[in-house]
C-alpha cells in the first residue's frame, strides 16, 4: 500500500509536484489530470497513468494531479490552467487498452464515461464555460471493457496500455508546447 501523498491541489504554491520536472501544480501552465476509482480496475487508469508521470521527468510548466473520481472540487483545475491533457477511461466498443487521444471542442464531443464519474468530467466542462474558462483540452482515453469488477490491479490489457498511454499524454503535452509557441 503506497503512503499517504499530500494532495498538491492544496499544497502551498511553493511546493512541486512529485516528479523529478513537473512544476508547482498552482503555477503550471499545462496540467495533466487523470481520472478514475483505483478501487474499480481498469476505471482507475487514469489515475495509474498519472502516478506513473509523477515518477518521471516532465517538462518545465507541467504538473500532474491524481484526480480520483472527479468531481466538481476539480472545477479549478479548469479555471486555473490554460491547458489540461485529461486521461480517463471509456467504454466506448473498442478493444480493452485501445488508447485514443482527441481534442473535444465542446462537452457533448466527450466520449461517454463510467457511472463512477459520469457527472464529473462533462459538467466540469460546462461549468468551466459558464464561469468563462476556455481551457485547451486533450484528452486521452483508454478503452475497458464494459462491467469492471472491483480490483486495485489493472488488467492485463489495461496494464500493457500504459506505456500506450503515457506517449500519447508526452504528444499532447508536446503539441500544447508547439501551440504556445506559435501563438
Amino acid at each position: 500500500m503506497r503512503a499517504p501523498r499530500r494532495n498538491p491541489a492544496t499544497a502551498p504554491a511553493e511546493a512541486r509536484a512529485p516528479g523529478t520536472g513537473a512544476s508547482p501544480v498552482s503555477t503550471a501552465d499545462v496540467l495533466v489530470l487523470g481520472i478514475g476509482n483505483l478501487l474499480l480496475g481498469d476505471e482507475g487508469v487514469g489515475v495509474h497513468v498519472a502516478r506513473r508521470l509523477e515518477q518521471a521527468p516532465l517538462p518545465p510548466g507541467v504538473a500532474v494531479l491524481d484526480g480520483g473520481t472527479g468531481g466538481l472540487h476539480l472545477l479549478s483545475c479548469l479555471t486555473e490552467h490554460p491547458a489540461l491533457v485529461v486521461v480517463d477511461a471509456t467504454i466506448d466498443g473498442r478493444p480493452a487498452g485501445s488508447v485514443t487521444r482527441l481534442r473535444p471542442r465542446f462537452a457533448s464531443d466527450y466520449p461517454r464515461t463510467l457511472v463512477a464519474h459520469d457527472i464529473g468530467l462533462k459538467d466540469l466542462v460546462d461549468a468551466a464555460q459558464v464561469l468563462g474558462a476556455q481551457p485547451r483540452i486533450e484528452l486521452v482515453t483508454v478503452s475497458i471493457a464494459d462491467g469492471c469488477g472491483m480490483s486495485l490491479e489493472l488488467s492485463p490489457p489495461l496494464a500493457a496500455a500504459l506505456p500506450r498511454a503515457i506517449q500519447a499524454v508526452h504528444a499532447a503535452l508536446d503539441d500544447l508546447r508547439a501551440e504556445a509557441a506559435i501563438a
